[in-house]
């Protein structure tokens, strides 16, 4: 599946959620839950910065969607966020049973901007979500954000504003 004109405004949403962990001081990463009719159920952006490095937007909304979706809810609903899901957050969604993912960066693109910016390795290998959750529908990257999320991390990374 090819993302859509239509998904852009959650995308976008990603993008802005990133922007606001950034202020707040955290990696810039963002989310958004959508249900299979186009509601947003929920979003959020990383927390990490707290100590708890499990505080990834995607392990939340998955964790809320366990408790508040039924599994056909849960299947039908697709996760939008700035940069594809980690290995611990592509486990979880695929664990819940959530639908599609569909990424503006992805994992490789993350990898190789970390290490232009001299950035530490991180303590779990990064690799794409088909490598952790084969069954998941995953889309990305999306070219026209790109250089947007490209850029909050640069500024987390070098310190600027």
């Amino acid at each position: 599946m090819v993302v859509k004109d239509t998904e852009l405004p959650y995308l976008r949403r990603c993008v802005e959620l990133a922007a606001q962990a950034l202020e707040a001081g955290d990696e810039p990463f963002g989310s958004v839950l959508v249900s299979g009719d186009g509601t947003v159920l929920g979003e959020d952006h990383n927390r990490v910065a707290s100590g708890d490095r499990t505080r990834h937007p995607e392990f939340e909304l998955a964790r809320w969607s366990a408790s508040h979706l039924t599994p056909e809810e849960r299947a039908a609903a697709t996760v939008y966020t700035s940069g594809e899901h980690c290995p611990m957050c592509a486990a979880a969604h695929a664990w819940v049973g959530l639908g599609r993912i569909v990424y503006v960066a992805s994992s490789r693109q993350l990898g190789s901007w970390l290490r232009e910016l001299g950035a530490p390795e991180p303590a779990v290998r990064t690799l794409p979500v088909h490598e952790v959750a084969p069954h998941v529908a995953v889309d990305g990257p999306v070219p026209e954000l790109i250089d947007q999320v490209r850029d909050l991390h640069v500024r987390f990374h070098l310190g600027r504003d």
